[in-house]
């Protein structure tokens, strides 16, 4: 049988963000505007809140996810936590985005690994990849996305489907206020389809492709518009229930303008 195509997700970052009764709070409100969506919604808030979250979200249609995990299931690694710790608690974790790698340091090396302790526990790895203003510059924005997704994925076997979804975030538009024009988007997200399809074969078909980086309410629906454009990683407008509701019914609208269009 031939891997579904992908269903489109609209993913809420939270990042560092919101205290725990906070937290609570806005998880109700996205819980209440964003049950039974039409596309797959998902909040990831800071590792504190996770518990708490779940509880909220029990029994409604929207998804949890991690911001970040380890490559290792325990040990004498103070202040990181495990996809041991996380299984059972969410069904997704974010792994390799920008300010993992580039305000922290994170190597291609670390994020493969942790793709593969994550794979162990059965989590979905979202799986963002993207380039810095410089790298744009020189024109090395598709050589920058082959090496990130060949680290993580290369050899990777026994990938099914809905196993793992990809990001597109170009780091020179997270948290500027800057988006990647969706053409911009668009050509670097065929890419990703092309390159997926080489690393994974069947299954690649399968795989959302979202595009994260200053998304808003207010340039959504043009960026969903785009035939390889699957869904979102939305960092601040995540916060706020009226922007986040206003994204996802966008995604609703491209989604059902894309089945119709078939």
């Amino acid at each position: 049988m031939s891997p579904r195509p992908p269903t489109p997700l609209v993913a809420g970052n939270w990042k560092m963000n919101t205290t725990v009764g906070e937290g609570l709070e806005l998880a109700r409100a996205l819980r209440d505007a964003l049950d039974g969506s039409g596309v797959e919604v998902e909040l990831l808030p800071p590792f504190p809140h996770l518990v708490g979250v779940r509880g909220v979200l029990q029994g409604s249609s929207l998804l949890l996810g991690a911001q970040d995990c380890y490559a290792e299931d325990k040990g004498a690694f103070t202040g990181e936590v495990s996809p041991a710790m996380l299984a059972g608690l969410c069904d997704d974790v974010l792994l390799g985005h920008s300010e993992r790698r580039h305000i922290l340091g994170e190597s291609d090396e670390l994020i493969a690994r942790k793709l593969l302790a994550a794979r162990r526990h059965h989590l979905r790895v979202i799986l963002a990849v993207g380039e810095t203003e410089a790298e744009r510059l020189a024109d090395t924005t598709m050589a920058v996305v082959d090496r990130q997704l060949r680290s993580a994925l290369e050899g990777l076997e026994g990938v099914a489907d809905g196993e793992l979804v990809i990001a597109y975030e170009p780091v020179w538009a997270i948290g500027t206020g800057r988006t990647a024009t969706p053409a911009q988007a668009e050509e670097v997200c065929v890419h990703i389809v092309t390159r997926l399809d080489q690393l994974l074969g069947e299954v690649a078909s399968s795989v959302p492709v979202l595009y994260g980086g200053s998304v808003t309410a207010g340039n959504a629906a043009e960026l969903f518009a785009e035939s390889h454009i699957n869904g979102a990683l939305v960092g601040g407008a995540s916060l706020k229930v009226d922007a986040f509701t206003t994204i996802v019914r966008a995604a609703e609208a491209a989604s059902s303008a894309s089945a119709g269009s078939r």
